[in-house]
């Protein structure tokens, strides 16, 4: 972590605290804005019809947002904040067309519970990686091989069609993105860089921190949905 050594331990404290209000702030905009697409498309039958209609179209739409977060990574030094907010922000919306399906395969009742317990569950852990003493970088490592191994897994099973795999992925899933929303906000909480409150640098930190943490919440929703979601 880099700090201004003239400030104070509290002061410390605090600024890393409102770094990361405004990383959850982002986070929680972008998930409002991907479950308000994904609704109003829902209901939209030419919309789902234009998406799900079309493996083109569909997968189409998946490589633009693989795009989005690639391109945001590699270029967040060179770009505005601004910039960066319009991506993201775009990123959410595109993955709430591509989300709208699960509407169709699942109640909205066990959609809406699973947000829920995938809402509690991602606090308990951010919190637990925001206020623990312990350094989480070897449970952040792990996972995130273990990730690599869970889209391995994921990529065989789509021509293997294995029920046991499937079953066995959803719970590695579960697993490994509660522990990377634990690291994550660790990282995300010792990577800001103390003074710099309120400039471009300090925002695209904070955009950046965001995409994490919207990301593992994203996976950890649709993972657990495997579980708890009814279908229709």
């Amino acid at each position: 972590m880099n700090y201004v050594p003239e400030l104070s331990a509290e002061q410390i404290q605090a600024e890393q605290a409102s770094f990361i209000s405004k990383v959850y702030g982002w986070m929680t905009a972008a998930l409002i804005i991907t479950g308000l697409v994904a609704v109003w498309c829902a209901s939209n039958p030419a919309a789902i019809e234009f998406i799900f209609g079309s493996k083109l179209v569909f997968w189409g739409l998946i490589i633009v947002e693989f795009i989005c977060v690639a391109s945001l990574v590699a270029v967040i030094g060179r770009i505005s904040s601004t910039t960066a907010t319009l991506i993201f922000i775009g990123y959410s919306a595109l993955n709430g067309l591509t989300l709208s399906g699960i509407f169709l395969i699942y109640t909205s009742e066990s959609i809406a519970n699973t947000f829920f317990i995938t809402a509690t569950t991602f606090g308990l852990m951010s919190a637990y990686g925001y206020f623990t003493k312990r350094d989480l970088t070897t449970i952040g490592n792990l996972a995130f091989m273990a990730l690599l191994g869970l889209i391995i897994a994921s990529v065989v099973n789509m021509f293997l069609e294995s029920e046991m795999l499937y079953w066995i992925t959803t719970y590695a899933g579960i697993l490994i993105f509660v522990a990377l929303i634990a690291y994550d906000t660790q990282k995300i909480k010792n990577l800001n860089v103390i003074g710099n409150e309120g400039t471009e640098e300090d925002k695209k930190e904070a955009i950046m921190g965001a995409l994490t943490l919207y990301l593992d919440f994203i996976n950890l929703f649709l993972y657990l949905l495997r579980i708890f979601g009814r279908r229709k």
